[in-house]
């Protein structure tokens, strides 16, 4: 199946600043795809690219099919996008706005019914303003979905939500995934990048420095598991025996403080040979690597 995105050697630039050099992805359909990286790396200025809100200065985008530059207004009752800090005047009222954005697409749904597919039929009378973050946010993508679109793009939007709106907001697009719709997600969260996103790509200073499913970038990007422990005295012989485990990389000792480093599967095997030379340690902890672990290692930041 041909992707529903495809981007190749995407470039734009603002005078001297590169904020994208020659970022090439594609998305598949009915998949969540991520933009990973940090405040200022490329991020909103692809995705704008890949919209037509922006013109690239250099590369190829598709998207379904027609090119976002040339073939702008035919693609524009196809996607659905909610803007990083989007926003609507405060005195405009729930229903106003869906019956507003609605107007603009009749071929979609009525939106009365995306107004209570997305909770929103008790705040219809409601202003903008007068929302909380969480109902803002519902608002806010529900008038992205409002044409049915193919693909939807979000930009950012859990930035200043509690932690209760955004896990709210998290479910709001997997919902968006299960009624068939591809999702772009822009995020600088790992904790949303790794519970929402099928495949992703980091970037960083306008390049992407590592692309696939989250499991893949951790497995590639980290060096699998590590067991600590102390123990009393000094444990010469189980720290032998621990080097000797197929799976271990290696076993660092500083005087009763011991690591094994090694792959995933070596956490069981590590505690059968404790237990075997009498070490029962009350502090023993394993560490997996995350996603956290491999954006630190690969974005780098001068501020």
């Amino acid at each position: 199946m041909a992707p529903v995105i495809t981007v190749e050697g995407l470039a734009k630039s603002y005078g001297d600043l590169h904020a994208v050099a020659d970022v090439s992805f594609e998305v598949r359909d009915g998949e969540i795809f991520g933009l990973l990286g940090p405040n200022g790396a490329g991020k909103t200025t692809t995705v704008e690219c890949v919209q037509g809100l922006r013109h690239r200065d250099a590369g190829r985008v598709t998207v379904l099919g027609l090119d976002p530059h040339t073939q702008a207004r035919a693609l524009r009752t196809r996607i659905g996008s909610q803007l990083q800090e989007s926003s609507l005047p405060h005195r405009m009222r729930v229903a106003e706005a869906l019956a507003l954005f609605s107007s603009f697409h009749p071929e979609g749904p009525p939106w009365r019914k995306v107004m209570e597919q997305w909770g929103l039929a008790e705040k219809a009378k409601a202003s903008f303003g007068s929302l909380s973050g969480g109902q803002r946010q519902r608002l806010l993508v529900a008038l992205a979905l409002v044409n049915d679109p193919r693909v939807v793009f979000l930009d950012e939007m859990t930035t200043g939500l509690d932690p209760a709106a955004r896990r709210a907001t998290w479910d709001l697009v997997e919902q968006i995934r299960t009624g068939g719709t591809t999702v772009v997600l822009v995020t600088h969260f790992m904790d949303e990048a790794m519970r929402l996103c099928d495949r992703l790509v980091v970037v960083d200073h306008g390049t992407i420095v590592a692309a696939g499913t989250p499991a893949e970038l951790v497995a590639a990007h980290t060096d699998g598991v590590s067991v600590t422990f102390t123990a009393s005295p000094e444990p010469v012989d189980v720290v032998a025996a621990l080097r000797a485990l197929p799976g271990v990389h290696r076993v660092e000792r500083d005087g009763a403080l011991v690591v094994v480093h090694g792959e995933p599967a070596v956490v069981a095997p590590v505690g059968k040979t404790l237990v075997e030379h009498g070490v029962v340690p009350d502090d023993l902890a394993v560490h997996r690597p995350s996603l956290e672990d491999v954006y630190l290692r690969l974005v780098s930041r001068e501020d």
